[in-house]
């Protein structure tokens, strides 16, 4: 069965990234065909990155790193659950991304966003980052506007009720399940 990694990428103290990260796993887990984990950024307190070199030439030297870097190999993809702030991605993110390389290579990932435009700006700049790490990121995404993002925030709503984001989830997850069996299958095809 396929390995699936969701990866919450903020850390705040009062962060929303946790609503939409329990309503993907639960779709996840619904759907049957793939195991699911949740790695949580605030379990992984990476420094700024000050490695002597890039992932991609050295292993890091950080045990947080090192943990981080076992735990996303694992993973045959991922479901990133990405906040908005100032037209992009989380610095937590984004230097939890920079501390791997060879653990996501040729893996699919996916996107539930939220904040701004719901999380588009983001995500947007997530992909070109996943394209670096040679990871295949997908065309559909979640994207959690204004409605559902204070219906969760504020109203207690859970976000199941919302039929237009489940839509998006089912289709998100239809097409990484159809990339990650093709990547499996071409990663071991390759060993």
């Amino acid at each position: 069965m396929a390995k699936l990694a969701i990866i919450i990428g903020s850390t705040r103290a009062n962060r929303f990234a946790d609503h939409p990260a329990r309503w993907i796993h639960d779709h996840v887990v619904k759907r049957g065909d793939a195991e699911v984990e949740t790695l949580d950024l605030r379990d992984y307190p990476i420094p700024f990155f000050d490695e002597a070199a890039s992932p991609i030439y050295a292993p890091p030297r950080n045990e947080v790193a090192q943990r981080w870097q076992k735990r996303v190999a694992a993973a045959d993809g991922y479901i990133v659950v990405a906040a908005e702030y100032n037209r992009g991605p989380t610095a937590v993110l984004k230097n939890a991304l920079d501390h791997a390389y060879q653990e996501y290579n040729n893996k699919p990932i996916a996107f539930v966003g939220y904040g701004g435009v719901g999380g588009a700006r983001a995500i947007e700049q997530l992909r070109l980052i996943a394209i670096e790490l040679q990871m295949a990121p997908i065309r559909a995404g979640v994207h959690i506007m204004g409605p559902a993002y204070l219906g969760a925030a504020r109203e207690g709503k859970s976000l199941h009720e919302f039929d237009a984001l489940n839509q998006s989830a089912a289709q998100m997850l239809d097409q990484l399940m159809w990339w990650v069996a093709a990547l499996k299958a071409a990663r071991e095809k390759a060993r």
